[in-house]
């Protein structure tokens, strides 16, 4: 079990847990939720044993491995699935061991113990976790190093994931996810075998994957049963009765307080208004939960209405390289007050298609009929680079009014969320999601007819999420939106497009009917072509294919050999005169050991056969 027992944590002089306590039992799912800032983050390092508590203590079963996302993206020379099995150091120490050992009573606890833990297994269940991540087969041999940065920290999460930790720490998971990717997420964590912590924003990660929510709130930890929707429901059932408790006691001590000051001076009431005195001293003040209102989020309305379509692609084919276009024979119309969600995996074109449609990129072929007098409103969550880190919220809307006067301009910056000091306050000093405020501010400043959102999500704590959800249903104009926060796309999204295969296609299912089409069709969904850190453009690069045979050939002959090789030294230890009335345990062990090996040597065999048909097809 893990206990925290009346902690205390500060950072920089600010108290964010005060004595607070929570048990989190063996095999739990935790979902942690609280408002941006309050310190969930820094629980995690303080579990981790990265920072102090003031008092209190944290314990954590001495057996227990904790696991959590690396702060840095992995990089090097290695491959991807070599990157992620690396992440099991026993399986890793094993292995390593089990080259040189020489007595036969070692090498039988080494080949028991790798059976055990199934490590003959490990590259399975390793390209599994990636294929799910969203990376293909050949995407797992290549070397690391030449992955951007978003999709080395999905190899993190691979390997963390893989190395199924007892407590596993994950902080935002799906940042570096698109829509494909949280719904296998979400799979995995609601069957992991053990206990798990997620800071998550995402509502469907919490009312899917776990059984728990931990809130952090005013520096108190309260831990709720059930899922997220059931927390809302608890809390707002506590919430109601702490201000119904708060009310009686004001009255009370107001009555009190009323008593004592009309006969504190007689002296026939004097030991009776002191006798009341010593109640409200003793009267222990009850706050009422207050509700910490979330800054609302607002669309301009458009001065214009348009007529319908106000965008129509006809057999439009686009992308960075004329001789490999990332999209193909696009047609598709876009009306007035449409509201679509691009679906697919991230690099088969959802950016390419919105940078289209915004005017961005120039189609290769075909035809695209914008409305006259057109206006798009185009926010992506990259665009963060783009702001001024030295200037305020206020200084980036002064240059969008240059003209106008002082109160109109802080009138506007308040209406994008910035109102009073918190408009001069430096962008590097802003949180993330104050940051997506800002660019969704700027991005819709001048009232567009279509609005384009490019992950808005991130970085925006479960109420802004909901804050633009009512925004984007409240605009007039058209949205498009990719986002793998699965409710905003059920709340506001009435048309769905798959982006997938150099298409568009209209996908007539719901979210649920797609999930289950991720989930079952998983290692078959079209693949990211590009994810090469050195390429100018995320989505122009190579087209999907399997490792080439020869190189599946190479690998299985490799790991026969490794194989044959330990069956070897278990049938050295097995020969050795009267094992099995000398020591029938060991012998035990090792005659299990040698049935794991054969196995894991039958399955390396299917492989080079099933590799070599493909060569030999190949060539003829």
């Amino acid at each position: 079990m893990l206990s925290i027992t009346d902690i205390s944590v500060r950072i920089a002089g600010r108290l964010l847990i005060d004595h607070s306590s929570v048990q989190i039992v063996p095999g739990a799912r935790v979902g942690f939720v609280g408002r941006n800032g309050v310190g969930k983050s820094t629980l995690f390092h303080a579990i981790r044993g990265d920072v102090p508590t003031e008092s209190g203590s944290i314990t954590v079963p001495p057996r227990w491995r904790i696991g959590s996302l690396a702060q840095e993206a992995p990089d090097g020379p290695e491959s991807l699935i070599n990157m992620v099995l690396k992440a099991d150091l026993e399986r890793e120490a094993l292995l390593r061991e089990a080259e040189t050992a020489q007595d036969p009573h070692r090498i039988a606890e080494i080949q028991t113990r790798l059976v055990d833990i199934d490590a003959h297994s490990a590259p399975a269940r390793a390209a599994a976790i990636l294929s799910g991540l969203g990376f293909s087969t050949a995407d797992q041999a290549r070397p690391c190093a030449e992955f951007s940065g978003g999709w080395r920290m999905r190899v993190a999460l691979a390997a963390t994931l893989f190395s199924a930790p007892d407590l596993l720490l994950l902080d935002e998971p799906t940042n570096y996810l698109d829509l494909e990717g949280t719904l296998w997420l979400e799979d995995h964590l609601a069957n992991y075998p053990r206990t798990v912590i997620v800071i998550s924003h995402d509502r469907d990660l919490l009312d899917t994957s776990v059984d728990q929510i931990l809130h952090l709130d005013r520096g108190q930890l309260t831990l709720y049963k059930g899922t997220y929707s059931s927390f809302e429901e608890q809390r707002a059932a506590r919430e109601l009765l702490d201000a119904k408790h708060a009310k009686r006691q004001a009255d009370e001590r107001k009555r009190l307080q009323a008593f004592v000051d009309r006969f504190k001076a007689k002296a026939s009431k004097a030991r009776q208004a002191q006798s009341r005195v010593k109640m409200l001293e003793r009267m222990k003040p009850v706050t009422a939960l207050v509700t910490q209102d979330v800054r609302e989020i607002s669309f301009p309305t458009p001065e214009k209405t348009l007529s319908p379509p106000i965008i129509a692609v006809d057999g439009v084919s686009v992308g960075y390289d004329a001789s490999k276009p990332v999209l193909n024979r696009v047609t598709l119309r876009i009306d007035t007050d449409d509201r679509i969600a691009l679906l697919g995996a991230n690099g088969n074109g959802k950016s390419t298609l919105v940078k289209l449609l915004a005017g961005k990129l120039p189609p290769f072929s075909g035809a695209i009929t914008r409305a006259d007098k057109l206006s798009v409103g185009y926010f992506a969550q990259h665009q963060v680079d783009e702001l001024n880190l030295d200037a305020s919220p206020y200084d980036h809307v002064r240059k969008l009014m240059p003209d106008s006067p002082e109160s109109k301009v802080r009138g506007r910056v308040g209406a994008i969320g910035f109102s009073g000091k918190a408009g001069d306050t430096l962008v590097k000093s802003l949180s993330g999601g104050e940051k997506a405020r800002l660019l969704l501010g700027l991005a819709t400043f001048f009232g567009p007819n279509m609005i384009i959102l490019d992950e808005p999500t991130n970085h925006l704590d479960i109420d802004s999420r909901a804050a633009l959800a009512e925004a984007i249903n409240d605009f007039p104009g058209a949205v498009i939106m990719v986002s793998h926060d699965r409710y905003l796309i059920e709340a506001c999204a009435e048309r769905l497009w798959v982006v997938a295969n150099q298409a568009v296609t209209a996908y007539d299912g719901d979210l649920d009917d797609y999930r289950r089409m991720i989930l079952s069709a998983n290692d078959g969904r079209p693949a990211p072509r590009e994810r090469s850190r050195e390429a100018a453009r995320p989505e122009h690069g190579r087209t999907e294919k399997r490792m080439p045979p020869k190189q599946r050939i190479a690998q299985a002959e490799a790991e026969i050999e490794r194989i044959t090789g330990i069956i070897a030294k278990i049938d050295t230890a097995l020969a050795l005169p009267d094992i099995f009335t000398r020591d029938p345990k060991q012998a035990t062990q090792l005659t299990k050991a040698r049935a794991g090996a054969e196995s894991a040597l039958r399955r390396a065999e299917e492989e080079w056969l099933e590799a070599s048909a493909g060569y030999d097809e190949a060539a003829n």
